[in-house]
């Protein structure tokens, strides 16, 4: 079935650019010029993926991105040519899963759409598991799409939850950049480490704010490996 995506940003060349590019590859694309107008369609019809600018009239793509997430877990990406720390981590902790500046290269963007909508399939598939998989002081409950911390639910976009998932299944070893960007994002080897770091970080905020014995620790030049913080019980 053809995916939908929704694009919002006020520059039409920009629109009209990964209008083309995305439905040469076989997405059904519709474009707005503000988040607003996005946001209204979305409420009308749903998509399966969104793509946002941030500087828009009207509200920003921050906050249309915010009332998204209220609503639903549709994958975001947020699109602009601001590219500074903040703004990244504002973008991510509003719970868009993705990150491009501008100027970006067309087979950049195809690049993120594609992996994008194939952690949501991985994300589906997980979820006819009904074994849970405990670690530590972790459930995670595939059916359900959630993850427990001493019995208290852990608030996880999709990427978080495969991300951890993944990492715990594997927890017997030190897992690679590359083995979680093509297991977890798809993308290919030679694409930035950025996206694997920077949600790990998010992984260890959650499990640090909610108590967790569980860590993720970093295999310096390699990659990640879970395990338990020192002096917790089963060390």
């Amino acid at each position: 079935m053809q995916k939908l995506i929704y694009v919002a940003d006020d520059e039409k060349n920009i629109r009209n650019l990964i209008k083309v590019v995305l439905e040469k590859d076989g997405y059904k694309v519709e474009t707005f010029e503000t988040g607003d107008i996005l946001l209204d369609a979305f409420g009308k019809k749903k998509c399966d993926l969104i793509i946002l600018d941030i500087m828009m009239p009207g509200s920003s793509g921050f906050i249309i991105c915010a009332k998204l997430r209220e609503i639903s877990d549709v994958p975001i990406i947020i699109l602009t040519a601001k590219d500074t720390e903040e703004d990244f981590i504002s973008g991510i902790s509003l719970g868009s899963d993705d990150y491009i500046t501008k100027p970006f290269r067309p087979v950049k963007l195809t690049m993120r759409v594609k992996a994008m909508l194939r952690w949501v399939d991985m994300y589906t598939q997980v979820s006819k598991s009904d074994e849970e998989i405990i670690f530590g002081d972790i459930t995670i409950y595939p059916s359900k799409l959630t993850a427990h911390c001493n019995k208290e639910i852990l608030n996880f976009t999709k990427m978080e939850f495969n991300l951890l998932a993944y990492l715990v299944e594997n927890k017997e070893k030190a897992v690679s950049r590359q083995e979680l960007l093509n297991a977890i994002w798809g993308y290919d080897s030679d694409v930035e480490s950025r996206a694997t770091d920077d949600a790990v970080k998010r992984l260890r905020r959650k499990l640090d704010n909610a108590g967790s014995c569980v860590s993720i620790d970093t295999v310096w030049g390699y990659g990640f490996k879970t395990g338990k913080k020192s002096g917790e019980p089963g060390d």
